[in-house]
């Protein structure tokens, strides 16, 4: 049975701004809590990398106040895209996460692969399967990572922006445990994660010029789950909570480590 998820209406850039070089940007206030709150406009964002921001998205992103940007990216992310580009007075904080896609061998092959490599990889449901079991691991294994940045926005790193490579994997999933924290509406966390399938909002990933049919219709549906931000993948994450921890409650206190304290002083700062 398909369950339909509620579109929940975030803040969106002022009228006539438009981030040419950075994908994915929003900001997630107005999502609704269980007791009634919402989270504060203009105190978390999300997007893609911002290694190719120009002078107009830079000057916009400066105007947010940001305090902090986390970048989830790793080694590789950096040398292929390039480092963020710098805000004036913006505290940059790495945090490499696991790239669902991790590899450099995997990645060569997505690019440059040929179609039999791609389907033998990918074909018959293997793309998608990675991605929900990647899911998995991280939010399983990267629980002091992801406990660092929660108490980190409690105690000052707001207003904060949060980004790995296409801002849908690695960023999706601590903007939902982050979001669970401030105890938001699971409904609305699945709601705004899959905002990033919008166009506008999609990585574009470059197939090489001399692999076999680059643009094929094959080829773009063997591709498609790796690029796609299916509800089924953050529910994977949802699952494997329940199944180490029981509730939510007790992965935020056992997994990340957060005193009810610091839950309270992340609510204050980020709910209205």
């Amino acid at each position: 049975m398909t369950q339909q998820i509620p579109q929940p209406h975030p803040a969106a850039p002022e009228p006539g701004v438009a981030l040419s070089g950075v994908r994915n940007f929003r900001d997630v206030g107005g999502l609704p809590t269980l007791d009634g709150r919402r989270v504060r406009p203009g105190v978390l964002f999300r997007s893609g990398h911002l290694a190719h921001a120009t002078e107009n998205d830079a000057e916009f992103l400066a105007s947010l106040g940001l305090h902090t940007i986390f970048d989830f990216r790793n080694t590789a992310d950096h040398s292929l895209e390039g480092r963020d580009v710098e805000l004036p007075g913006v505290l940059n904080v790495n945090i490499p996460l696991s790239d669902p896609a991790d590899g450099r061998e995997f990645w060569k092959m997505v690019r440059d692969g040929e179609l039999d490599q791609l389907r033998s990889a990918l074909g018959e449901g293997r793309a998608a399967a990675r991605m929900a079991n990647s899911y998995r691991v991280i939010v399983r294994t990267r629980t002091a990572e992801h406990g660092r940045v929660v108490r980190a926005l409690a105690e000052h790193s707001v207003p904060a922006l949060m980004h790995c490579a296409a801002g849908k994997d690695r960023a999706g999933l601590s903007i939902a445990v982050t979001l669970l924290a401030l105890g938001v509406e699971r409904e609305a966390v699945v709601a705004d994660y899959v905002l990033s399938n919008a166009p506008h909002n999609r990585y574009l990933v470059r197939r090489g010029s001399d692999s076999a049919a680059p643009r094929s219709p094959e080829v773009t549906e063997l591709l498609a789950p790796l690029f796609d931000a299916r509800a089924e993948y953050l529910l994977a994450a949802f699952e494997a909570i329940a199944e180490d921890w029981g509730t939510v409650d007790r992965y935020l206190a056992e997994g990340l480590g957060l005193a009810p304290e610091t839950l309270d002083r992340l609510r204050e700062r980020l709910l209205d």
